[in-house]
């Protein structure tokens, strides 16, 4: 799938990250996360951009939705990196809540002149082929009814590896991290 979206006209600003546990770092030491391995390597490539990590564990699309104008305002970014659904469809939580939780937070980043991108989650089969085709169809349908960049999956190359999965199977390690930051980074390069 192809998208054609803006690109950021400025070389520097704020970066927002709201997601869950995925992008909090959870297990790991800060500098491990996926969003801190991209704030080393935008610093190491001389881009002017600072990320802010407002993502928080356990949260759900309602969760960061509540939290985002405060986010939006207090920041002024030039980037929302949204990366959340997990704990939605963790819990069954109906996709059309999730879909229109995320279609109003790219309505409110769109708003103030900032870029979405879209974090695709894929989650286990638990509650049933149809829920979690539903589901794993969100983020692209939302990607093409706003134009906005989309990485397919966060976890592309490191869901279902053990070796890249600390102790409870949900959680990347290091490693896993560092090709989550790999695959967000496929999508934002070509944006800055």
């Amino acid at each position: 799938m192809f998208v054609c979206v803006p690109r950021i006209t400025s070389a520097e600003g704020t970066i927002i990250v709201v997601g869950d546990s995925l992008s909090s770092g959870y297990g790991l030491q800060n500098e491990s996360s996926w969003v801190q391995i991209l704030q080393d390597r935008l610093n190491a490539e001389d881009y002017g951009y600072e990320l802010i990590n407002a993502s928080v564990p356990g949260d759900t699309s309602s969760g960061g939705l509540a939290r985002l104008p405060r986010l939006l305002e207090a920041h002024s970014p030039v980037m929302v990196i949204i990366e959340l659904g997990g704990n939605d469809g963790l819990r069954g939580q109906p996709v059309q809540q999730l879909r229109e939780n995320l279609r109003e937070m790219i309505r409110l980043v769109q708003a103030v002149g900032a870029l979405p991108i879209i974090l695709g989650i894929q989650i286990p089969p638990n509650y049933g082929s149809v829920y979690t085709s539903n589901f794993a169809a969100i983020y692209p349908q939302l990607s093409t009814e706003f134009n906005v960049p989309l990485v397919e999956f966060l976890m592309q190359g490191v869901a279902l590896n053990p070796g890249l999965m600390q102790a409870d199977g949900i959680h990347p390690n290091e490693k896993g991290n560092e090709i989550m930051m790999d695959n967000v980074w496929m999508v934002l390069e070509g944006l800055l």
